[in-house]
């Protein structure tokens, strides 16, 4: 009897052994992620450090690989174990260049944000900022900082794919170079400043009235990812933050993506409607709980799309019908040649939804973004805005709007079938 239950027991012990290992090799990270910085100057940079080391481990994650920051550039010689490595608004000391250099030669793979570009001298490691990022020196910088609307110049790359035509920046000053970085061939530039957004800068004697400056971009030579955001608004007195890095929902994308493709991870595919193309909703809106609805069953161009109580109305009907890279227009029952449209093909904040003819248009396609729990947000390709009820009224009629993707209820939706 009790060889049999020693048998027993082990038997068990194996198998709990078993589902321990197959579970912890379910969850092992895809990648690594080995985050260099100083945190020493400047609170604008300090803060956007001091946010990165949070934002960056919750967002590894939820996305399956791991993230580790370090102020010890000595591990600079030590990165076999690692995929990744990023700087966050700094570059490595003298001493340890050119294990950098190495890691990148022999297949690594980089991000680096804003300060890790800054040079007044590139000669002092030319390798790095003539060849590897292409800037030469910096040649200066707006003031103050402002969030602005970027244009994606290149939108087959694999951090780019999620990406809309134009979209909002986070808050940061911006920096330019010495050298046009459209004249080497080995640069692609992702995204520039979009003509839209001059002036840029707050300071009348720091402010680009014109011109062409790249924000993001890569080195097809390296597996590299370059971006000039991370510098936060900041109240220097208090010593206060008063803006978020991490507060552009489609800028965030651009990381995640940018990250998932220079560790070998694969970019997460637009979360799908969970409606067919001949399937119709109500659309519900979190905050309000009423439904979005093309005024007085309206079926002309035009027709303001407005938030009302729900009436199971055919004009409170839609249907997702896909377009490409997971965006869909939003056609209404009343009339299925009729979609959501962002009014004058706007980028703004506050710009209105109305029905019109669908055209292809990016401001006529949305991407619902899951949220779990059934709600969605809606985001525009053109825009990379988000569907929302303006001030989250809870009143009938009020028509409804893009705005900066910010989480709020006023901006979350459900379906609710329909026959």
């Amino acid at each position: 009897m009790f060889k049999r239950l020693a048998m027993l027991t082990a038997a068990i012990t194996a198998a709990a052994g078993l589902l321990m290992a197959t579970n912890n090799a379910s969850a092992a990270p895809s990648f690594r992620v080995l985050a260099f910085y100083n945190g020493t100057w400047d609170a604008a940079h300090i803060d956007f450090v001091k946010e990165a080391r949070v934002w960056f481990p919750a967002t590894a994650a939820q996305n399956g690989f791991e993230w580790e920051s370090t102020s010890d550039w000595s591990r600079m010689n030590s990165l076999s174990a690692y995929q990744v490595v990023m700087f966050l608004d700094d570059l490595p000391p003298a001493a340890y260049r050119g294990a950098f250099q190495n890691y990148m030669q022999n297949g690594g793979a980089w991000m680096g944000f804003h300060v890790s570009a800054f040079n007044t001298d590139p000669n002092q490691w030319s390798w790095y900022h003539n060849t590897f990022l292409g800037t030469g020196a910096f040649r200066n910088n707006t003031w103050g900082p402002t969030a602005e609307t970027l244009k994606t110049e290149k939108r087959d790359h694999p951090s780019t794919l999620r990406l809309p035509a134009t979209f909002q920046s986070s808050v940061s000053e911006w920096y330019s170079w010495t050298r046009d970085l459209r004249q080497n061939t080995s640069i692609d530039i992702l995204a520039s400043i979009d003509t839209s957004s001059f002036p840029v800068g707050t300071d009348p004697n720091q402010t680009w009235y014109s011109g062409y400056y790249p924000i993001i971009w890569t080195n097809r030579a390296y597996k590299m990812l370059y971006a000039n955001f991370g510098h936060n608004a900041m109240n220097y007195s208090t010593n206060t933050r008063l803006s978020s890095t991490f507060d552009s929902e489609v800028q965030n994308r651009w990381l995640i993506d940018g990250l998932l493709w220079l560790g070998g991870g694969t970019a997460p595919s637009p979360t799908p409607s969970p409606t067919t193309p001949s399937s119709w909703v109500n659309v519900v809106n979190k905050g309000s709980g009423k439904c979005v609805d093309a005024r007085a069953a309206g079926t002309a161009n035009g027709t303001v799309i407005q938030q009302y109580t729900c009436n199971n109305g055919y004009a409170q009907q839609f249907q997702l019908q896909a377009t490409s890279g997971g965006y869909a227009r939003v056609n209404n029952r009343n009339n299925s040649s009729r979609v959501w449209d962002v009014t004058g093909v706007s980028t703004s904040d506050n710009a209105g939804i109305q029905l019109w003819t669908y055209g292809g248009g990016n401001n006529q396609q949305w991407l619902a973004v899951s949220e779990g729990g059934g709600y969605y947000h809606f985001v525009n390709r053109h825009s990379g805005k988000c569907l929302d009820v303006p001030g989250a009224s809870t009143a009938n009629s009020v028509q409804l709007v893009q705005y900066t993707c910010n989480g709020t209820a006023a901006q979350s939706f459900r379906y609710v079938s329909q026959p």
